[in-house]
């Protein structure tokens, strides 16, 4: 009697976990589903290039629906004046995306930010608080790995928050040590580090909340293991994200309403 109580407790556990799982999934693929629409490729329009619209990163939506976040990395390459160049924001997907132009209304170097305005809104996706996530959140990345090449499929990845870390990557020796690097750890922050696989395109991709869909950093970059030449065939697992914090701080200083 003790023997089939005991049989019956372990299927009926048995069965709660799935049924949680499968909850668990199910709230996962409609977050992804809810999201998608508001992530957006980044890139430039150049009428003498070899390619007139070329994709360089990712980006998303926010604030009244008209505000694009992506990395600065993403938008700094400097415009010819003699050409006609100016950057641009893919939407929709697939090989034939609808294309805007775009207007950069705030930059910031440090932070690797920056904030594009769209000439119509589209659906924006709701910031987190300003306060750090925890180590350990489950958290999902939308973006655009390889997308120059594979065209405009935004992907999903899935991991956790690994670490609150300074933004520096360590060096194997103090010879590495260059003044750049010293300058960061003179003037460290905080940022995430990512047990998550991101590539190439990846830059600019919102970093968000498994359970809610609200973004809480801004993917910026990866942990190159050996070299940039093998980053595709062989990715380290480890990639790092700009709190959103220092997002709605840059649009605060610019005056820009982001709620």
């Amino acid at each position: 009697m003790v023997m089939r109580k005991l049989l019956l407790l372990k299927m009926w556990l048995g069965m709660l976990l799935v049924l949680s799982d499968n909850a668990h999934s199910h709230s996962i693929t409609e977050i992804v589903a809810k999201v998608k629409p508001s992530v957006v490729g980044v890139g430039l329009y150049d009428a003498l290039g070899v390619q007139t619209h070329q994709l360089q990163g990712t980006g998303f939506v926010f604030g009244d629906g008209t505000l694009v976040a992506t990395n600065y990395h993403v938008i700094d390459k400097e415009l010819d004046p003699q050409k006609v160049q100016y950057p641009i924001v893919f939407t929709a997907t697939g090989r034939n995306p609808k294309i805007a132009k775009v207007e950069i209304i705030a930059r910031d170097r440090e932070h690797d930010l920056a904030i594009l305005k769209l000439p119509s809104p589209l659906t924006p996706l709701k910031l987190s608080s300003p306060n750090y996530a925890q180590d350990g959140t489950e958290v999902l990345l939308t973006g655009f790995p390889i997308g120059a090449v594979l065209g405009l499929y935004p992907a999903t990845h899935r991991g956790i928050i690994a670490a609150t870390t300074p933004d520096v990557i360590p060096t194997q020796h103090s010879s590495q040590l260059s003044m750049n690097i010293l300058h960061r750890l003179d003037k460290k922050f905080m940022i995430y580090q990512l047990d998550i696989t991101a590539y190439p395109g990846n830059s600019g991709s919102p970093l968000y909340d498994a359970q809610n869909g609200e973004v809480i950093g801004i993917l910026n970059k990866v942990f190159v293991k050996e070299s940039k030449e093998t980053v595709l065939e062989k990715p380290s697992g480890i990639s790092y994200a700009i709190p959103v914090k220092y997002l709605i701080q840059l649009a605060k200083r610019k005056g820009i309403k982001i709620e």
